[in-house]
């Protein structure tokens, strides 16, 4: 019998390389990874085409399209995973800016949904006490998920800026990088020593912020998943078992159930999911 093959989207990354690079494979199962560099840029292309058998997807998108219908369960991999109080910028040179100072201010996002933006209203929110409706988000993309609609105290920034430029000239006051903080030596972390406080959201919360995991069409056959699954899990393993690289429903338990908590109360979702519903 022929292999199953499937359409899949999928990032170089160190837990993905043993499968990308062919040293994992299957007789029953055959991905054929589209080249689509960052993956994000393919995201879209999951949740609104339905292109993709298996994609790599945000935890925020994922749970957005399945609360809005889209046909897709996840697999318990979690390919980027990291703590995000360090993604969250100042301009140092324009003065002093704590994090309680951010109600009436303008930050500036890839877009409202992204996950990383996710994570820091929700680190704002629960450790210091920011109320994040009332800082203005500055946002350059829509949302992957068509059917989401940005809530009123977001605007779109005018067509050609930038957010590090913006941030630079001053039209908005911090920002999320979700690339990672740029050289420029005027560009700091908002949040105070923020790997310190990374280190105690992680022991309080007892979770780590997931970014991407890996879903799976409902149309795939459960065999056939199952597959796919065993290959991640066997990428992973060839990795060394990263940290913030978890991989199965009881390993990313509680990871998930805050991440669900936090996109609900974001008010990213209409319900807060219990973890055995993400899955097949």
């Amino acid at each position: 019998m022929s292999a199953c093959r499937l359409k899949a989207l999928l990032g170089d990354y160190p837990v993905t390389a043993a499968l990308k690079q062919g040293s994992i494979s299957s007789d029953a199962v055959v991905l054929e990874f589209a080249d689509i560099r960052p993956p994000s840029s393919g995201f879209k292309r999951v949740v609104r085409g339905l292109e993709f058998d298996v994609a790599e997807l945000a935890i925020t998108t994922f749970l957005m399209a399945k609360a809005a219908g889209k046909p897709y369960q996840l697999l318990p991999a979690v390919v980027i995973g990291r703590l995000q109080h360090s993604f969250l910028v100042h301009n140092s040179a324009r003065g002093p800016l704590a994090p309680e100072d951010l109600p009436g201010r303008r930050v500036g996002v890839r877009s409202y949904s992204v996950t990383t933006g996710m994570w820091l209203r929700g680190i704002l929110a629960d450790e210091h006490g920011v109320d994040c409706d009332r800082i203005n988000w500055v946002t350059f993309e829509e949302a992957h998920v068509a059917e989401f609609r940005d809530p009123p105290n977001v605007e779109r920034a005018p067509q050609g800026k930038d957010v590090i430029g913006m941030l630079l000239a001053g039209e908005i006051d911090a920002a999320v990088v979700g690339d990672g903080k740029p050289a420029d030596p005027r560009i700091r972390a908002l949040i105070p020593d923020p790997e310190a406080a990374a280190r105690a959201w992680r022991a309080r919360t007892g979770a780590i912020q997931i970014n991407h995991m890996v879903a799976v069409k409902d149309s795939v056959p459960d065999a056939v998943a199952a597959e796919v699954a065993r290959l991640l899990e066997a990428s992973i393993k060839a990795a060394g078992s990263p940290d913030l690289n978890p991989y199965g429903i009881e390993a990313n338990r509680r990871n998930l159930e805050v991440a669900i908590d936090y996109v609900y109360r974001q008010r990213l979702i209409p319900k807060r999911y219990a973890a055995e519903e993400l899955f097949r």
